[in-house]
């Protein structure tokens, strides 16, 4: 079950204390780090439903399931902003390694993304596919979260599209640019992603394919993404003796979809 953690300042700040409450889990005598920067405090913590309800001293107080965190850290889930569960989470809904250390959202979709999906873009995956007896019943980004949510997984998992994802699914892993057509429709996949939820486009530059689409092919990728308020986010094309230009790149596409969009520039 996935608490959401709602977190009341002034009860960290003053911890106030309830006598003979009834919660549905009661966690005692725990360090509480709230995520927010303030100081942790010992604190106990009423959960109801699937919501904090109370942080504070919860005196004489019952649960139908009490835990006893003396010693331990209580802190919200933490966010693992760059994992590749995608696949994982439809062998291992449970993803006990993820849980384990305290992971309870995945943001991925790095170059790759589970969406969109066409033969070429599942062609180097087949022996993975057949030996997990998976079956890829998605095409778009939506069909893939119906998915998920149908069979349920064990942390909150977020996305983003890849560029390498439509490119491949439009061009296959060809090193040349796009033709106008092919531009027009991987900028279509990418906006049929953002309509779908996708957080914004992502890149994997240093790795092939992906290395064969220039600078002006991504930002046309990340403009479509800024439209629907996303963001562009990148494993850039170099780490060693070229790193700054690398980084020039990014800045350059980040950047210039949204200063198209505000300034017309």
């Amino acid at each position: 079950m996935m608490i959401k953690w709602m977190v009341r300042c002034a009860l960290l700040l003053s911890p106030l204390a309830v006598f003979g409450q009834q919660y549905d889990i009661l966690i005692r005598n725990g360090r509480v780090v709230d995520g927010t920067g303030n100081p942790w405090i010992y604190a106990d913590i009423g959960v109801t439903g699937d919501h904090i309800s109370f942080i504070g001293r919860a005196a004489n107080a019952t649960a139908k399931r009490a835990i006893d965190a003396r010693g331990l850290i209580v802190a919200p889930g933490f966010i693992d902003m760059l994992e590749q569960s995608e696949w994982n989470l439809l062998i291992d809904k449970q993803a006990f390694s993820k849980l384990t250390q305290g992971i309870t959202t995945g943001i991925t979709g790095e170059g790759g993304s589970s969406a969109p999906q066409n033969d070429q873009t599942l062609a180097d995956r087949r022996d993975f596919l057949e030996h997990y007896h998976l079956a890829v019943d998605w095409r778009d980004l939506q069909g893939y979260l119906h998915r998920l949510e149908k069979q349920g997984a064990g942390i909150n998992l977020a996305t983003y599209v890849g560029a390498t994802q439509v490119r491949r699914y439009v061009m296959g892993s060809v090193d040349r640019a796009p033709s106008a057509e092919e531009l027009a429709h991987m900028q279509q996949l990418v906006e049929q992603a953002m309509q779908q939820g996708a957080m914004g486009v992502s890149t994997s530059l240093i790795y092939a394919p992906a290395a064969y689409a220039k600078t002006d092919e991504l930002i046309a990728l990340a403009k479509v993404a800024s439209k629907y308020g996303g963001i562009y986010i990148s494993h850039i094309r170099n780490e060693g003796d070229r790193e700054m230009e690398a980084l020039d790149e990014a800045f350059r596409i980040g950047a210039k979809p949204v200063f198209q969009s505000r300034y017309g520039i």
